[in-house]
């Protein structure tokens, strides 16, 4: 019996210590109660890119609708179907669900998390950056928007905020975060934040680089705001391609490119580049053909848009666009130097001439690509290039080149082309409807949030693909 005593408390001394120890049990690992805020940050910064950076035609359709690339069996969205995959649905939910969900928790968790003021208000301006490229991506996609409420998880309908207004709104944005942006002090760690790796010299480059296309986009909605808008941020914008907002994938899964992933792992052949960007690079010899397209029996060749295209008598992307580590870039040099090109042509006092921005443009591209200097010097003076002699406007000149430097980046180069009108693109023969000029709105907002659905669609002249922008006036 003593014995008996003595194990008795033993074992319930074990077993009080195991209630205690045992705790940790409740606790979901996978989903944790705190979050921090660099990893929320962070988070959003990939769901944005991998957006961005997407061939799957569920999601992002950009490369086909701006004709970049066409499809080969099944050529629905080629042909401007976005409503069988419901790819505008999509999107919408991955930019508030994925990105701005994530960015705004991040928000509300910084002033906890950081307790160094200077730290605490470069990581609120970082953030906020990211913020308005994402809300300057919806609106250039949809036109009026949720908004101010949007993010409001009470709110189950959010009206829609008048596109105009919101656009605005993000240029003041991008205003006070340019001046809260301390480069001497600290902010996101390198391994916190995906894009500089925590170089905030270089985020103060890309709030300008940023404000310089929100404001360009809206010069013939608004050419007083769009000159004031330039010219400020026009000295402290990306001088080389070192300044390059570029996302860094990985060589092994899950942090691969998901061109890779769409292109590659999948096993599928799904896509070929178009009659469109492959004809504009053969007529100049383009030196980008092979970083862009692979060859076909030395030659470079595009598919038909829209049109069912067998996938071994055509050129293909290229192994370098299609590599798992191949890096997506936000925002280029190649860009901000063609932006300021056509700044100085609308008469906005940038420095410079439109001939050095235009040439510093498709030399910052080449550079990019990786062509021998001896080939980017002979593509440049060629007279269909060079800006003294090509022929057309300087909305054709600037919108062609800028077309091509903006491979692989879909959503920017359909921006810049409804924009620009250049270059022209003939619509497919059995093409849904126009040309898409927006994404129409959800239909789960159709359905879910019918009166402001309504509402939002009058405001802005009809829900349907060809209803244009406010900026979009030619």
């Amino acid at each position: 019996m003593k014995k008996l005593l003595i194990i008795i408390p033993i074992v319930l001394l074990g077993i009080t210590g195991c209630k205690k120890d045992l705790s940790y049990l409740n606790v979901d690992t996978k989903r944790p109660s705190v979050v921090p805020s660099y990893t929320l940050f962070s988070n959003g910064q990939r769901n944005l890119v991998d957006l961005l950076a997407t061939p799957n035609v569920n999601t992002n359709i950009f490369q086909l609708i701006s004709q970049q690339w066409t499809e080969v069996t099944y050529v629905d969205e080629s042909n401007y179907d976005l409503g069988t995959r419901s790819i505008a649905d999509n999107w919408w939910r991955g930019l508030y669900k994925n990105v701005l969900i994530n960015f705004e928790a991040s928000r509300k968790a910084i002033p906890t998390d950081v307790t160094d003021p200077i730290q605490q208000k470069n990581e609120l301006a970082q953030l906020d950056i990211m913020e308005v490229l994402t809300w300057s991506i919806l609106v250039n996609t949809y036109g009026d928007i949720p908004y101010k409420a949007a993010l409001d998880a009470t709110n189950l309908f959010p009206k829609y905020d008048d596109a105009k207004t919101v656009y605005y709104d993000l240029l003041s944005r991008l205003d006070a975060d340019i001046a809260n942006l301390n480069v001497a002090g600290p902010g996101f760690a390198s391994n916190q934040e995906l894009i500089y790796g925590g170089d905030l010299n270089n985020w103060l480059l890309f709030a300008n680089s940023l404000k310089l296309r929100l404001g360009l986009i809206i010069a013939d909605s608004d050419a007083a705001k769009a000159k004031t808008t330039i010219e400020a941020a026009a000295p402290n914008v990306f001088k080389s391609n070192a300044n390059n907002a570029s996302f860094t994938y990985f060589a092994t899964t899950p942090n691969t490119n998901p061109v890779w992933v769409n292109l590659v792992q999948s096993g599928r052949n799904d896509y070929v580049p178009t009659k469109t960007i492959v004809g504009i690079m053969n007529a100049n010899s383009d030196p980008r053909r092979p970083f862009y397209f692979t060859p076909l029996n030395g030659n470079y060749v595009g598919g038909t848009v829209g049109s069912g295209n067998a996938y071994t008598s055509n050129s293909h992307p290229s192994d370098k666009v299609s590599m798992a580590d191949a890096p997506y870039v936000l925002l280029s040099y190649a860009e901000v130097e063609f932006a300021l090109a056509e700044s100085v042509e609308r008469g906005f006092m940038v420095g410079g001439t439109a001939a050095m921005h235009y040439t510093n443009g498709v030399q910052a591209s080449l550079d990019y690509q990786g062509v021998a200097a001896a080939d980017a010097a002979i593509y440049l003076a060629n007279p269909s290039v060079a800006y003294a002699t090509a022929t057309g406007t300087y909305k054709q000149k600037i919108g062609t080149q800028k077309y091509l430097a903006l491979y692989m980046d879909g959503f920017d180069a359909w921006t810049e082309q409804r924009r620009l009108d250049y270059p022209v693109l003939v619509a497919p023969p059995t093409a849904t409807s126009g040309y898409p000029v927006r994404y129409s709105y959800p239909v789960n907002e159709q359905n879910l949030n019918s009166v402001n659905w309504k509402s939002a669609s009058a405001a802005i002249g009809g829900d349907k693909v060809e209803t244009k922008l406010f900026w979009d006036k030619f």
